[in-house]
């Protein structure tokens, strides 16, 4: 006679978007989700705010609690998926203190207090998982903690942040501005009624910190990744973009690199940049995410898919629930936090990559002379000049393509020209990616 699989209880923190797609998958896939983990996977809880709320699933009403301490204490495995920092910090740590597995897609709250929910997590000797924290269902967590673990991995750059990706796609198909743009995506309930943390980067800017983590085997914060947001991208930017066969995306880019002594360094950073239309992440629409990682022997590889929304994100919370209660029963765990290579983060400024930057300027003799002049004096090398027809009132367009620079001699050539009699403005000032 076969022995009944040991029953697992799980406590579920949260039953909106996610949490509600959670609960529905659990009880539709249980006898798939019991073969494959070797337990019954039995919800002991699910934490709410108001036990009396409309649900997007119907949840047995005996589940629902507002006491998450009773929760947590039960619990096998606690899935939380509340977001934000506090209560969620407070409930993780009684999870991992008490001895239970966890699974979150909290980026923010890795990204700020990874360090300190890892060592509880080894202390307790139990395991912390988080795919569902970046990209959704893309599975490049799994990818970089264990299916690159034998590979030196030099970059990773991506679209981790769906909302935006649709703005930037909104403004170059439907010719909308940004803020229309953004409008849209509220009213389709892409972007939320106050959307600061996607169109100001900060939401990338965590996954981005969590993704160079594991790629460089470092402690990299949110702190440590420089950022900047789309707000200030107009449609006259799209369009140009356009003209010289590129996009733009808000890209998460992370890479081991040489400083100026020649030390390894990690730079990461979050920023829209040009991105050549034959490039893959140029082809990235809509809410999709995708993920480039560059490996030493694995060469290229690209993670892609949907990476946002209550199923998709759904199926990387059950992919982390199936492997820690698979551990919960037959042995072993996740792997843990990798920070041996202590790899220090560059200094601000000092980032190396190419810029276009688009003038306009009195349409003069000797103003492309003055311009370069410019450029020369603070060291940064020009790849490429187009100049655009003479446009009403004597002024006319140019841009102009660097070769790689250091940000803060590119900033201060930006500077020192808003300041030349020569140009009327810095129209836009953009990195180049992919190129």
């Amino acid at each position: 006679m076969s022995e009944q699989p040991r029953t697992v209880r799980v406590a579920i923190l949260g039953a909106g978007t996610v949490g509600s797609q959670v609960i529905r998958l659990i009880h539709e896939r249980s006898a798939d989700l019991s073969e494959r983990c070797g337990a019954q996977l039995e919800i002991s809880a699910v934490v709410v705010r108001n036990v009396h709320a409309p649900r997007d699933v119907d949840i047995d009403p005996e589940l629902l609690t507002t006491d998450a301490a009773e929760a947590i204490d039960h619990a096998d495995i606690v899935i939380e998926l509340i977001g934000g920092i506090e209560p969620a910090r407070e409930y993780v740590l009684r999870a991992l203190n008490g001895g239970a597995t966890v699974v979150t897609g909290n980026k923010a709250l890795l990204a700020a207090h990874g360090p300190e929910l890892y060592e509880a997590a080894a202390q307790a000797d139990t395991d912390l998982y988080f795919e569902a924290a970046v990209a959704g269902a893309v599975p490049v967590v799994y990818g970089l903690r264990e299916s690159l673990a034998g590979d030196k991995i030099s970059r990773i750059v991506g679209i981790v942040n769906g909302t935006t990706n649709f703005i930037l796609d909104s403004m170059l198909n439907a010719h909308a501005s940004y803020e229309q743009a953004l409008a849209d995506a509220q009213k389709r309930g892409y972007a939320e009624a106050d959307p600061t943390a996607d169109v100001e980067g900060y939401d990338a800017a965590a996954k981005c910190a969590l993704l160079a983590s594991l790629a460089f085997h470092s402690r990299v914060s949110m702190n440590d990744v420089s950022v900047e947001g789309i707000s200030q991208i107009t449609a006259d930017d799209m369009m140009e973009a356009a003209r010289t066969n590129h996009v733009i995306k808000l890209l998460a880019v992370g890479e081991r690199c040489l400083d100026d002594l020649g030390n390894e360094v990690i730079n990461a950073r979050v920023h829209p940049a040009l991105v050549p239309t034959g490039h893959p992440l140029a082809t990235v629409d809509g809410v999709y995410n995708a993920v480039i990682i560059e490996g030493e022997s694995a060469g290229r590889l690209m993670f892609y898919g949907q990476g946002a929304g209550g199923a998709p994100t759904a199926s990387a919370v059950l992919s982390d629930l199936v492997a820690g209660a698979s551990h919960r029963v037959h042995g072993g765990h996740a792997p843990r936090e990798s920070t041996y290579a202590h790899l220090p983060i560059i200094e601000q400024g000092m980032t190396r990559t190419r810029y276009q930057l688009r003038l306009r300027v009195h349409d003069d003799l000797g103003v492309l002379a003055d311009v370069a002049s410019v450029f020369a004096r603070h060291g940064v090398s020009i790849h490429s000049v187009d100049q655009r027809d003479g446009e009403p009132g004597a002024q006319t367009t140019i841009v102009i393509a660097t070769h790689c620079a250091r940000e803060a001699d590119v900033l201060a050539v930006a500077e020192a020209l808003r300041q030349s009699d020569a140009v009327i403005d810095v129209a836009s000032l953009l990195r180049m990616e992919g190129e």
